[in-house]
């Protein structure tokens, strides 16, 4: 037997066995749907059989197998009219001692500047102390991922890869948590298009939190006040979720290269907030397309989110892209509205930066 084996086993058995002491969480690495690249997001996130550099460790790390140079990327994107930062940064080297590349890709969601209110406020007189602002800190809200991948070719059609994922998120200084789980992605190229499979945190993701309760401990009154209990750290997982998608290619005359993509995300979390539900699973479309003239500057567009709300009913976000190749450098932009076109949660700018060695 291989000795790895054992230890793979192990590594996809501890999280399950400690189930019994955590709570399943929705919605529990949503930060990392902003995903990587701003051609995607112009594409309306389908991107699991159209991806190719060094993005795919996000999108499908089997893709990373067909990076042939060393990529460097960094993405910055705002949403909330700027309330809320992401940035993205990543690495890939292909390796000289056989078909491999390895990648590192770093995400970071974050929200500064937030008003602690916890002190300023006066139970006897039930209003706002006196100096309100004397009494009122500001902490950040940070959520981390760490990337490390590999893929390789197993022929001229498939590839194959995988991440280990090491997540970081951060409340002030009221709460931390720590997770880990690993990603998996193949990739398939047939005559006719192109197939991707990505799974999602195929381990169970195990996130444990832990709560510094000195940070409350001025605070525990006005908690009492309010017949709460103060937090308390607890394990939660996070289940697996698939992302299928197709893309084909269509070349026209010798300048104009079209590329029509279609992605579905299947979530396991019993989420009601989607347009197709079947039982615990979602399902969530993505579709996008692109025009590329000599592979110099790109024009794209896409839908995704769609969504049923009981106020406003069905909605998409309809996306829009641009591409500009020069030399090494590659330069895209992406824009969506948070959540359909008449929503008034504001706007999703996303500009990032590739350079090829």
């Amino acid at each position: 037997m291989n000795r790895s084996f054992p230890a793979l086993l192990l590594f996809v058995m501890i999280p399950v066995l400690t189930f019994s002491q955590a709570t399943q969480a929705k919605y529990g690495n949503d930060f990392l749907t902003t995903g990587s690249g701003a051609r995607a997001l112009g594409m309306g996130s389908a991107h699991a059989a159209l991806t190719g550099d060094v993005t795919s460790a996000y999108w499908n790390v089997a893709g990373l197998a067909e990076v042939e140079t060393p990529q460097i990327m960094y993405m910055h994107s705002e949403r909330f009219s700027g309330i809320v930062g992401y940035d993205y940064g990543a690495a890939a080297l292909p390796l000289k001692s056989n078909n491999g590349v390895v990648s590192i890709s770093f995400f970071r969601q974050g929200v500064d500047n937030i008003a602690n209110t916890l002190n300023a406020w006066d139970r006897e007189r039930d209003q706002p102390k006196q100096d309100v602002e004397s009494y009122i800190t500001r902490f950040s809200t940070a959520d981390m991922a760490l990337l490390f991948s590999y893929a390789t070719q197993k022929s001229e059609k498939l590839s194959y890869g995988a991440s280990a994922k090491i997540i970081r998120q951060k409340l002030g200084p009221f709460a931390e948590a720590w997770g880990y789980s690993l990603d998996i992605g193949v990739k398939y190229q047939a005559d006719f298009a192109s197939f991707g499979v990505t799974v999602h945190d195929i381990t169970t993701m195990q996130k444990m939190w832990d709560v510094n309760e000195s940070a409350f401990g001025d605070y525990e009154a006005q908690f009492d006040s309010l017949g709460a209990s103060l937090p308390t750290g607890q394990n939660e997982f996070v289940l697996p979720s698939v992302k299928l998608g197709v893309a084909k290619l269509f070349p026209i005359g010798g300048d104009f290269l079209v590329s029509a993509a279609a992605d579905v995300d299947l979530l396991f979390e019993n989420r009601q907030a989607y347009y197709i539900n079947l039982g615990r699973m979602s399902v969530e479309p993505h579709l996008g397309s692109e025009i590329s003239y000599k592979d110099v500057i790109a024009l794209r567009a896409g839908v995704t989110d769609f969504i049923t709300d009981p106020v406003s009913g069905f909605s998409v976000s309809p996306t829009l892209g641009l591409g500009l190749k020069l030399s090494s450098f590659v330069l895209d932009y992406g824009f969506t509205s948070f959540a359909g076109a008449s929503s008034d949660l504001g706007f999703t700018h996303r500009i990032s930066l590739r350079f090829d060695i």
